[in-house]
């Protein structure tokens, strides 16, 4: 199989495997109890939170450990709109991954007034636009930093930036769960309240995230229960998780240098060999502003669907959009923002590329899409 659909989910690398075993079995306690037992993984949990701390420029109070990308969206949201303080409205960018939209959408039902910024035919949002949007009732502001779609990056420092020169008790998060493994990530040079990032999107395990909560941002729990992560998510933690995401974390930060410039080389060879060998073969991810290791094109006259499925049957794995949809054969809501209509939508297919990527894979896809293309033409 040649892989090229990492933003949906990458390979665990060993090395954090072989960090997390023993936590499964020799090292198994719950961490909240008293015991010795429990308190190796206490001791286990709380050094993983400083070094997941000290990667982001952080404090280690300020990190949340949840199951993931989704729950800390949800959590960064829903608690900042149903905090005691005196706000509940939400404002998101029309291109913000699903877990951001779906809730929005359900505090827009619960009466929470919500605001949807649309985009740019890149898709950018203008930092002008969001603050307009913002009114005495908006209590968050959330922006993505990499399109999990078209691998746009947005200047989300600069839109915080201008947030809070419009109103400083507006919270601002971003779910940074596409860029870790290839930006440089600081929480106060982005001048965020709150981030979002999962592991199994840089060779971490799937099940485990965070949220970053800067010391004094007010947030209702989502899940109640035990108090733990300082009252702000009850449930007994996944050490292990926890342990592997801290790992691949460093890993990410140890290789980030060289994953933008050998993975963003393969995507922009394979990237060429596309439009050499399509005829009018068009990006929907931009010029610049982007990742190094996303590719979205459309290619008039084929069908994504039928596209991906003869993909798949010749050993490449792609995809249309974004991985958690259900498998439901949807419309990009993301294309769909930045002006392409549903037709157009339906005729583009996402490349994304990670750290076991190789050019003789890329060259190898690259050839056989060029093929399929002239055969379903």
């Amino acid at each position: 199989m040649i892989y090229l659909d990492h933003a949906a989910t990458t390979p665990m690398h060993p090395e954090v495997w072989d960090a997390m075993s023993p936590y499964g079995s020799t090292v198994f306690g719950n961490s909240s109890g008293v015991h010795e037992v429990s308190r190796q993984a206490k001791n286990a949990l709380e050094e993983a939170r400083e070094r997941v701390a000290g990667m982001l420029g952080a404090r280690p109070m300020e990190i949340v450990f949840t199951s993931g990308g989704t729950e800390s969206d949800n959590l960064a949201l829903k608690g900042a709109a149903w905090s005691p303080r005196d706000r509940s409205g939400v404002v998101a960018v029309a291109t913000e991954h699903e877990a951001i939209l779906e809730t929005v959408d359900v505090l827009r039902r619960f009466g929470g007034p919500t605001v949807i910024v649309e985009v740019d035919n890149e898709g950018f949002v203008d930092s002008d636009a969001i603050v307009g949007a913002i009114d005495p009732s908006t209590a968050v502001v959330s922006v993505m930093l990499v399109n999990n779609e078209t691998g746009l990056i947005q200047d989300v420092g600069a839109i915080a930036k201008a947030v809070k020169e419009s109103d400083s008790d507006v919270y601002v998060h971003t779910d940074a769960v596409q860029g870790f493994a290839s930006e440089e990530i600081d929480v106060n040079a982005l001048n965020v309240d709150m981030m979002t990032i999962t592991a199994h999107k840089f060779g971490g395990p799937k099940g485990t995230g965070l949220l970053y909560v800067r010391e004094g941002t007010v947030l209702e729990p989502v899940l109640h229960g035990g108090g733990q992560e300082l009252g702000r998510r009850s449930g007994t933690h996944d050490v292990a998780g926890v342990v592997g995401l801290a790992r691949a974390m460093e890993l990410a930060v140890a290789n980030r240098e060289r994953f933008r410039s050998q993975v963003g080389e393969i995507r922009d060879d394979f990237e060429r060999r596309l439009i050499a060998g399509v005829d009018d073969v068009m990006l929907n991810t931009p010029h610049f502003g982007r990742s190094s290791h996303h590719l979205n094109i459309r290619i008039p006259g084929v069908r994504n669907e039928t596209l991906l499925m003869r993909l798949d049957q010749r050993g490449v794995a792609a995809s249309a959009g974004s991985a958690c949809q259900s498998g439901a054969a949807k419309v990009s809501h993301v294309l769909e923002a930045t002006g392409l209509t549903p037709d157009q939508a339906r005729e583009s297919v996402r490349f994304s590329f990670g750290w076991t990527s190789t050019m003789d894979d890329a060259v190898e896809a690259a050839d056989i899409i060029v093929e399929l293309v002239e055969k379903l033409r």
